[in-house]
């Protein structure tokens, strides 16, 4: 469990291909704070850290993680987010993030407003009703609130620390990220769906 609020930004050195899988090798200060075994949300995807060392960390990513996420298309140089799971006595920032990623969107836009970035994303229908507005959204990892939603994309605010310290501000527009719904509005709805009081493929707000 992770809370979306981001502890580094790594560098990708390599993601080769291995005997049905693929190793990320990342870059980044908070590999001496790593130890194998250990889960870390790499933009916004929860993987199991197989190596440490002093600078380096790797993570094997299996087809289907390649298929549904973002992180197939990565290469030497990419900057990923990165967040430990969450400690059960530190706060809870953010919000309850699983690094399971629901499906993938498009930067459609950035826009400045003074200081802060807007984000227009577009999302997948399958989303539709698990997104509500002022409520909450992982992009890339990060826990952001869903500031507008309108059928198929939504706008997220981004502030200065936020724009500074994480990868976010290096995605540039038609680029997909990782979205991930917030966790207690899936059970919501997987609980109507049961109950015959409602779908997943619902309208969102126009």
């Amino acid at each position: 469990m992770f809370t979306g609020l981001i502890e580094a930004v790594g560098d990708v050195v390599s993601l080769l291909p291995q005997s049905g899988t693929s190793r990320l090798t990342v870059r980044t200060a908070l590999a001496a704070a790593l130890a194998p075994g250990e889960s870390v949300a790499v933009d916004g995807v929860c993987l199991t850290m197989v190596s440490d060392g002093l600078d380096l960390t790797s993570a094997d990513l299996g087809p289907e993680t390649l298929r549904v996420t973002t992180l197939g298309a990565l290469r030497p140089g990419s900057r990923v987010n990165l967040e430990r799971s969450m400690r059960a006595d530190g706060r809870l920032g953010g919000h309850f993030v699983q690094g399971h990623v629901d499906g993938m969107g498009r930067l459609l836009a950035v826009r400045e407003e003074g200081d802060a970035q807007w984000l227009t994303l577009s999302y997948p229908d399958a989303l539709a009703s698990l997104l509500v507005s002022k409520g909450s959204i992982a992009v890339n990892g990060v826990s952001l609130t869903v500031a507008a939603l309108r059928a198929g994309e939504l706008d997220v605010m981004i502030v200065p620390f936020t724009w500074a310290h994480t990868a976010l501000s290096g995605v540039r527009p038609g680029e997909p990220v990782n979205l991930e719904a917030d966790v207690i509005g899936k059970y919501v709805a997987r609980a109507l769906e049961v109950r015959g009081l409602g779908a997943l493929d619902g309208e969102a707000e126009r």
